[in-house]
């Protein structure tokens, strides 16, 4: 059990592969903090707008408070969030995809003479087609949040 974990992201469409994540953190935590991207931040590298943060808060705090764990939802403005200076966190939580930015995370808290996270990583979830969930994938009505195809009609 880590004393602090951290993960970040996100968020926009809460889906099956974030619900792994996100359990992955407060199975292994007593304490999570989740960087949540802002609304300038998630939208400065995506074609399709984003939701807004206040509603990806509210429906990552809906899925959270099943766990029985203390949590904090911290606005992140780029891709390191506090990871880079929290003295608090032991371990960090992220998905194959995001692995190197974890690596990167360490270098960084190496450079400043600061403890190096635990890295778990949560293999990539797939949909039923063999292809991982994502929300852009969601939102083109590929599939549903839990990685069931689509029916065209």
């Amino acid at each position: 059990m880590f004393n602090k974990v951290a993960i970040g992201g996100t968020f926009n469409v809460l889906h099956k592969g974030h619900k792994a994540l996100l359990t992955t953190a407060f199975m292994i935590g007593k304490s999570v903090d989740i960087g949540l991207a802002s609304d300038e931040f998630a939208n400065r590298f995506r074609a399709t707008q984003t939701r807004r943060y206040e509603d990806r808060k509210q429906k990552l705090i809906e899925f959270i408070e099943k766990f029985d764990t203390e949590y904090e939802i911290i606005k992140i403005h780029d891709s390191y969030g506090i990871a880079t200076t929290e003295t608090a966190i032991d371990c960090i939580v992220v998905c194959e995809e995001t692995l190197l930015r974890a690596e990167e995370i360490n270098a960084i808290r190496f450079k400043k003479c600061l403890s190096k996270l635990v890295i778990v990583v949560v293999p990539i979830i797939l949909a039923d087609d063999g292809k991982p969930i994502s929300g852009e994938r969601i939102l083109n009505k590929e599939i549903d949040e839990d990685g069931n195809v689509c029916q065209v009609s």
